[in-house]
């Protein structure tokens, strides 16, 4: 299914019960054009992973309620502290009175803390947070993978989606927004051109087999394309650019 509105924001169930939300950004306002993704998980406890930047709020809102009630939202999920993964945080907990924010640990002592109008669940690594009878959502650290200490991702059990955040980051306004064809050559391209956005960090290759040892079999991604295919493979060829 895929929906668009007069903002050009987009609705596609890119696996059973996961929608990825999609604004783009035309290259008039960031070269090459850009896109910023959400994605919605829906269960008894439905998810949002990413809030997108507090400027997308009204957009995001009415793209979400193209599938169910805004207010029914029970959690909101991000990788690491950053405008355009929380940055709306405050807009959605003030209009979903059950929501709760969910990250890594450190992210909910360290770096979230008072910028929270409620506490935040802070998941240990390979913790499971339940959604409900359908979707099974477990926490993997990645300290500085691409960036920030507080780092993570959530891995969709009967799906095998991983929600990725911000790895295999793809330029570009107007693309699929799921593809069976790799995404490594293009994030790669955007990764060199932009040298220091990802940590190589001594401890990322293990970091990534972590990831690659979940045989995820969709790849949601916060800019570009979702991918579908052996997500496994492609995380560890990653590694491979990497040099690590």
């Amino acid at each position: 299914m895929t929906t668009t509105t007069k903002s050009e924001t987009s609705v596609t169930e890119i696996a059973a019960g996961i929608y990825r939300i999609s604004t783009p950004v035309p290259p008039g306002v960031v070269p090459g054009g850009f896109t910023f993704n959400q994605f919605l998980i829906v269960d008894e406890q439905p998810l949002l992973f990413h809030t997108g930047m507090h400027s997308l709020f009204p957009v995001v809102r009415e793209a979400v309620a193209r599938v169910i009630d805004p207010a029914a939202l029970r959690w909101l999920g991000f990788s690491h502290l950053e405008d355009d993964e929380c940055g709306a945080l405050p807009d959605w907990l003030a209009i979903a009175p059950d929501a709760q924010p969910v990250c890594s640990q450190v992210g909910a002592t360290i770096s979230l803390g008072s910028q929270s109008a409620r506490p935040a669940r802070g998941m240990a690594d390979g913790e499971e947070l339940v959604l409900g009878p359908n979707k099974r959502l477990r926490w993997l650290d990645a300290p500085h993978l691409p960036h920030n200490w507080e780092c993570g991702y959530m891995f969709e059990s009967s799906t095998r989606t991983l929600l990725a955040g911000d790895l295999f980051t793809q330029p570009g306004a107007d693309v699929p927004a799921l593809t069976e064809s790799e995404v490594l050559s293009a994030s790669e391209a955007m990764r060199l051109a932009m040298p220091a956005s990802v940590a190589i960090d001594v401890h990322a290759r293990a970091i990534l087999n972590k990831l690659a040892a979940t045989e995820p079999q969709t790849l949601a991604l916060m800019h570009g394309s979702s991918y579908r295919g052996d997500g496994g493979k492609l995380l560890r060829a990653f590694g491979d650019a990497l040099g690590v």
